[in-house]
């Protein structure tokens, strides 16, 4: 953890800047912002036109003097000036109002694991331009762990993973700190590749980028993926024709495609675990491994987890927003440290 507990405890608010989606958390009044990471853009003008769940429904769908962007990547922002615009107009008014009434604003935000210098800056600037004195930086792995409710502060191994938009992050922690952890570029947005590729190999069908998730959501009908339903009917455009087509789709197929970007999660969950001391490792056996991010999902993710590592895996109650909700337990002081008894000289 970058920030201590008592730096974050003088925060206001906390930001978890993803891929996927921004969440903002508001000391005493809870989740404010809980809306895509998209903004769209007149290109002509430089106007914002909408940002959120509208700029998300806007994707593909736009003419051409107006783009949807994304202003962070891989849980780095990319585009300072407008992650700060987009974040302007998703807090509204109101609450930018109340947070500019403070004295010496303070923020907190998540970095990814390992996240390089630079990606850090972008972070603190981002929220430095929304009005922050100071920003505290905490590592996603650690705010997902207590926002999931994991004893982060006892010396007892916890492993999580954070399975993200564009990456995921693997690691075990013991005693409010991280003792090994590995981060891949590999999370939902490579998962919805493989089944867009897929089908275009296999059925000769462009796929909308607003019908991946339905896809994925029909690998299973109780989210286990060898008891869904064996085949399901899936609207695209034909690649030679560029004409509307309907095809039914084998679930099976489909399952068989996602699992070649599955794989480079198991063998990071090896490498973490072979890293880690035997101690620790003998801990996780009954305890296993805590699933949360968005895409923990993905159906038979959990099931493909436990059949290869022999633990038991648990996905989050709200996998989602553990991050931000991990941030605000911090802000809010209900996270205790650890208190050591030295022995007396």
């Amino acid at each position: 953890m970058t920030a201590s507990l008592e730096q974050l405890r003088r925060c206001h608010f906390a930001v978890d800047l993803g891929a996927a989606r921004t969440r903002v958390f508001v000391k005493g009044a809870g989740l404010v912002v809980d809306q895509p990471s998209a903004a769209a853009v007149n290109t002509r003008t430089g106007a914002l036109i909408a940002v959120g769940e509208f700029a998300e429904q806007m994707t593909g769908r736009t003419p051409h003097y107006i783009r949807v962007v994304r202003p962070v990547s891989g849980g780095t922002v990319v585009d300072i000036e407008m992650a700060q615009r987009m974040l302007r107009h998703l807090l509204g008014d109101k609450i930018r109002r109340s947070l500019r009434r403070k004295p010496r604003l303070r923020a907190a935000a998540c970095t990814p694991h390992d996240a390089d210098p630079l990606a850090q800056r972008a972070t603190i600037e981002t929220l430095v331009g929304l009005g922050s004195r100071r920003v505290e930086l905490v590592d996603t792995l650690i705010a997902a762990a207590v926002g999931c409710g994991l004893p982060v502060e006892r010396p007892e191994a916890t492993m999580i993973m954070v399975c993200g938009a564009a990456a995921t992050q693997v690691a075990v922690l013991s005693l409010g700190s991280i003792v090994t952890a590995e981060r891949i570029p590999v999370g939902g947005e490579a998962v919805d590749h493989a089944i867009i590729q897929h089908l275009r190999h296999a059925h000769e069908l462009m796929l909308p980028s607003q019908s991946v998730r339905p896809l994925q959501l029909a690998l299973s009908g109780n989210g286990s993926s060898p008891h869904g339903p064996t085949s399901t009917e899936i609207h695209g455009r034909d690649v030679a024709t560029g004409l509307a087509r309907s095809v039914r789709v084998d679930t099976a197929a489909v399952r068989d495609a996602i699992e070649t970007p599955l794989t480079a999660v198991l063998d990071s969950i090896g490498r973490v675990l072979r890293d880690c001391p035997p101690d620790l490792v003998a801990d996780l056996v009954d305890r296993g491994i805590m699933m949360v991010g968005g895409s923990a999902l993905i159906p038979g993710l959990d099931q493909m987890l436990r059949h290869a590592t022999g633990m038991p895996v648990n996905i989050a109650d709200r996998p989602d927003v553990c991050a931000v909700q991990g941030l605000g337990a911090m802000l809010e002081g209900r996270v205790e440290p650890l208190t050591l008894n030295p022995l007396a000289a």
